[in-house]
């Protein structure tokens, strides 16, 4: 079984590389080491570059120290969870103190526009936005300086929070923003929250805490954050206590984002709908230190969701039954003609979760071979005699390029299977081979979980 899912597992590590929207949020060390894992689909993600892609939707979140800023960031992502977000704080990139500074610290003032690095803060929200992954620094509070060795990687994502007490100071910064929000709240609650804060978190006693709030960040508030709340789009009063605020924005991101552009493009592309719980299965299988007995069975969990939304396309008629009290139920009856068919190797991967949803259901299968180095293919296949007379799911875990599959669309429908009655099953997908499929297939309905 492990040998039929390399193709996946294969796929999953190209998936991670720079061209896919995720998010790693672990500490890793300057230097890397590269997976042992080879990538023979990484000529597809160079090659994607020159298809059309959005730019994620940055949101800009400010407001006065401890007012709740992080907490409605957490409301926001956590109400976003079909779409993959990131979080990057002001605060990791802060100037590391000099000596001098250090032996100073009570009389340095973290809250001025000057403690902040801006520059390297553009330089990496710049770059999410074209859609390269980031290296974003790591400040201690303690020692009040950046760890040289480690550093949090972020990749591109659908959505980038920018969270900070003086985001929005800086015309540039502001500048790269689609939303910006000010959360406002009372100063006593927030002097009380930082106080908390300080004394727990960063090991501070209260009298310094205090001695800090009065010398600088009450000033620093007044003369430059809170001049800034001019410039939000929304102003969120209470903070996260402010529940109907919040939901108004979330539903106002979504109506942004939209479905994504290759759905709208083509109406034959079905992405099922992403949840924490997919994220995760995804998150275990891409990770290098799967067991492969848990790499088998997260993969086998996913693909049956795949299976089950795909058959939820297949035609239905409406009948009748009668319940054990004697009721009269009425539903449903599955598509009687149906058989699967998967592309050898790696749709083989797919016809258990097949088998498990359709019972007794006939499977066939198409193999693509190249022949030679001169790009001719040789297809050998074995099908149901009367395939002509069924709905189809073609089974593929990994929409590359689109030229394999093609070639079995179009073997299928040598062999009389109307188009429409064609559903290509993939567990992720290039959007070159989206487009590649759905416009040569317009009738074929392409069902699938993730987008490289």
């Amino acid at each position: 079984m492990r040998e039929e899912t390399k193709s996946i597992d294969y796929a999953m590590e190209a998936a991670s590389g720079p061209h896919f929207s995720g998010l790693r949020l672990d500490v890793l060390r300057s230097s890397p080491s590269s997976s042992p894992r080879s990538n023979p689909i990484q000529a597809i993600s160079s090659s994607t570059t020159s298809l059309p892609t959005s730019q994620p939707f940055i949101i800009g979140v400010s407001g006065g120290t401890a007012s709740g800023k992080t907490t409605v960031c957490d409301m926001i992502i956590q109400q976003l969870h079909d779409h993959r977000v990131v979080l990057v704080n002001q605060d990791s990139f802060y100037r590391g103190l000099t000596p001098e500074e250090s032996k100073r610290v009570h009389e340095y003032n973290f809250d001025h526009p000057d403690a902040f690095d801006t520059e390297q803060l553009l330089e990496c929200v710049e770059k999410l936005k074209l859609g390269q992954s980031v290296h974003v620094p790591i400040y201690d509070f303690k020692i009040h300086r950046k760890s040289e060795d480690s550093f949090r990687q972020v990749n591109v994502s659908d959505v980038i929070i920018l969270e900070g007490i003086l985001v929005f100071h800086d015309q540039r910064v502001r500048n790269l923003m689609n939303m910006k929000i000010f959360v406002d709240t009372d100063a006593d609650v927030r002097l009380a929250r930082r106080i908390r804060r300080d004394t727990v978190e960063r090991g501070r006693d209260v009298n310094s805490v205090l001695e800090q709030y009065a010398k600088f960040v009450k000033p620093a508030f007044d003369d430059f954050i809170l001049p800034s709340k001019k410039y939000a789009d929304v102003i969120i009063p209470r903070g996260g206590d402010n529940h109907v605020a919040i939901d108004l924005i979330v539903q106002h991101i979504h109506t942004k984002l939209g479905q994504h552009e290759l759905c709208k493009i083509y109406p034959n592309v079905y992405v099922i709908q992403s949840t924490f719980q997919i994220r995760g299965m995804h998150t275990l299988i891409r990770d290098q230190e799967i067991s492969t007995t848990d790499f088998v069975f997260y993969s086998d969990r996913l693909i049956r969701l795949v299976v089950e939304h795909g058959l939820g396309h297949l035609p239905f008629t409406e009948k009748q039954v009668v319940t054990p009290t004697g009721s009269v139920y009425t539903g449903v009856d599955f598509c009687k003609k149906l058989c699967g068919v998967s592309i050898v190797r790696s749709g083989e991967s797919m016809e258990n979760a097949v088998r498990a949803c359709c019972k007794g259901i006939k499977i066939g299968k198409i193999l693509i071979h190249r022949d030679g180095d001169n790009g001719k293919q040789l297809i050998y296949e074995k099908l149901p005699k009367d395939i002509s007379e069924r709905h189809v799911l073609l089974l593929d875990p990994v929409l590359a390029t689109g030229n394999s599959a093609n070639q079995a669309i179009e073997l299928l429908i040598q062999k009389g299977v109307p188009e429409s009655h064609i559903i290509f099953l993939n567990l992720i997908s290039a959007p070159e081979g989206i487009h590649c499929v759905s416009k040569r297939f317009p009738a074929l309905k392409l069902s699938l979980q993730r987008l490289m």
